[in-house]
């Protein structure tokens, strides 16, 4: 007789959908994440400033933002996601095409926007498929794996992309933005295999329709609790600015010693450290929060996001150069991220009921969105009317504000 297995005993949770949607994002993020890294120095030989840089990435994630909540209300109502997603992943290389053709901000505005549009699209819509596809038991572990594989590509995009930017050295440019042009067309290619191989791997698990679903009434319907904590999760957001940003303090402290393009290389260097740090404890991250809870662990998560800000402040009050501290600087940065990452959307899912989780997902996405907006945004301009230390301490406020009223969510 064959022995049958307790699922809840020894939960099953690396699938082919949840190993799929770890192919797919990871593809996925080699394309936008090859961006990230590049725009910096791409604006910088432009002659675009700091301040346009915040508003640019503070701009795309309100657009993902308010792009997350109608896309998982959608998702509720109709009982359809797997098509919304590939449409989503197909967005990105639009961007990269927008991107890679500008002269000017107001294209890379747009193209960071189409991508981000996809970004928002899809998010909620993939993390509620990977939720379903696992038991209870087996979520952090699931999503620890997803956002590892999904850093996977946020590794080997930017590495390629920094690589490919030492070809300045050897080939003959038009002019200084002519690397980072190649860099952008080239991350077109895993851009279009990721809406491939989420069509291919990832099967969407029964979800039934909610035709009766109302927006604004399922919003106030929401548990209170939950509502608490997006607030917590609001307020650390306000600080929580994109990383673009930080790519571009690294370049800053740089340039002097290095140059632009070397500086720029080094920095994307450096942030492809923070994905790799990311990357390696994601799936510990996930197995730590299954054993002792996952709202304590991603509180310890944010409490880091506030010591990387305050030690950013300390690498311009000094003005460090040295490569070494500012790699720890990312690789706090690494690991808050991916406690943010892994959890955020678990705790969600613990808190409210399986009808709403997708919307209450969207709902997460667009309070993260929506104050990244202005943490991006202000950082910016801070920085470029005051300076990088006032801009990075305000943020450093927010974040501690933050990790205190997800702490009193225990109680």
């Amino acid at each position: 007789m064959t022995k049958i297995t307790d699922f809840n005993k020894h939960p099953v949770w690396l699938n082919r959908t949840v190993a799929g949607a770890g192919i797919t994002s990871a593809l996925g993020d080699f394309c936008y994440e090859t961006t990230t890294v590049i725009l910096p120095g791409f604006l910088a030989v432009l002659g675009i400033p700091a301040a346009v840089l915040g508003l640019i990435e503070g701009i795309a994630d309100a657009v993902a933002s308010f792009t997350k909540m109608v896309s998982g209300y959608i998702a509720d109502k109709l009982g359809h996601r797997k098509l919304l997603v590939l449409v989503g992943y197909g967005l990105t290389p639009v961007g990269q095409i927008l991107i890679a053709l500008s002269a000017g901000w107001p294209l890379i505005l747009l193209g960071r926007m189409v991508s981000w549009f996809g970004k928002g699209l899809r998010g909620p819509l993939r993390d509620a498929i990977v939720i379903q596809a696992v038991s209870p038991a087996a979520r952090g572990r699931a999503f620890g794996f997803h956002r590892a594989a999904d850093t996977v590509g946020a590794v080997l995009g930017p590495l390629l992309g920094v690589a490919l930017l030492g070809l300045e050295q050897g080939w003959h440019w038009e002019d200084a933005a002519g690397p980072f042009r190649f860099v952008l067309w080239l991350s077109i290619i895993p851009g279009a295999l990721a809406v491939l191989a989420f069509l291919t791997l990832v099967k969407d698990p029964q979800h039934s329709p909610n035709p009766a679903l109302k927006f604004f009434g399922s919003l106030r319907g929401l548990p209170t609790r939950f509502k608490r904590y997006l607030g917590a999760v609001g307020v650390f957001g306000i600080g929580d600015f994109s990383h673009a940003l930080l790519i571009l303090a690294a370049t800053t402290l740089l340039t002097p010693s290095m140059g632009v393009v070397q500086a720029a290389q080094v920095a994307g260097l450096l942030y492809v450290w923070r994905n790799v740090v990311q990357m390696a404890v994601s799936w510990p991250v996930g197995w730590l929060a299954d054993r002792n809870g996952h709202l304590p662990v991603l509180a310890a998560g944010y409490a880091l996001g506030a010591v990387m800000a305050m030690l950013t402040v300390l690498a311009f009050w000094f003005a460090i150069d040295n490569v070494a501290l500012l790699a720890g600087i990312f690789f706090i940065a690494g690991l808050y991220v991916a406690v943010q990452e892994a959890l955020e959307s678990t705790v969600t899912a613990e808190m409210v009921q399986a009808e709403t989780m997708t919307m209450s997902i969207g709902a997460l996405g667009a309070v993260n969105g929506t104050v990244k907006f202005i943490s991006s945004a202000t950082v910016g301009i801070v920085w470029t009317a005051v300076s990088p230390e006032m801009a990075f301490a305000l943020a450093a406020g927010f974040m501690l504000a933050g990790t205190l009223a997800i702490t009193r969510l225990r109680d």
